[in-house]
């Protein structure tokens, strides 16, 4: 889920560019979708004190809002034969279209999970997937075509969060 809008302080509440607010029922709705998005509205409704059609309608509008953008099954890339993470610093270059060739680019290459436009000395920061060291070559050999690279293996992850945990003062519990 991707949560939209400002970025308040602490124990204020969020308004989004239609003029709603996010209250503390639509915190709990969504820590409670993020937990297992294939709730009933009747438990959702149980567990955040509404009935089952006011959570439907309170769900609705976080869609409608663009708060709740969708729901996915998570799949473990090593799971799936996808045994090596690597992140990939692309430096700027210097000549037409750079970021539109990029942009076509990563869309046209299923093993680059994100990428990231960032300001400083790279250009790009990409997330990549791969069954093996080939496969990862051959992803970098693709990319070298459109400027330099700098490649970090992951040996392990010791977190990856949800965004909603970064909202810790929204988050019940």
């Amino acid at each position: 889920m991707s949560l939209s809008g400002s970025n308040p302080k602490a124990g204020t509440a969020v308004r989004f560019p239609d003029g709603k607010l996010l209250d503390a029922t639509g915190w709990k709705i969504l820590a409670a979708l993020r937990g297992d998005a294939r709730l009933s509205f009747h438990e959702l409704g149980r567990r955040v004190g509404l009935t089952a059609p006011a959570a439907a309608e309170r769900v609705r509008k976080l869609e409608e809002a663009g708060i709740i953008a969708g729901y996915r099954a998570v799949i473990p890339a090593e799971r799936i034969g996808l045994e090596v993470v690597a992140f990939v610093r692309v430096l700027a270059m210097n000549h037409d279209r750079y970021y539109e060739r990029m942009a076509a680019a990563v869309a046209a290459m299923p093993q680059i999970l994100e990428a990231h436009h960032v300001a400083g000395e790279d250009a790009f920061i990409l997330k990549v997937v791969a069954a093996d060291v080939h496969q990862l070559e051959r992803v970098l050999a693709q990319l070298t075509r459109l400027g330099r690279t700098v490649s970090s293996i992951v040996l392990s992850s010791l977190v990856s969060r949800d965004p909603l945990l970064a909202r810790n003062d929204r988050v019940p519990g």
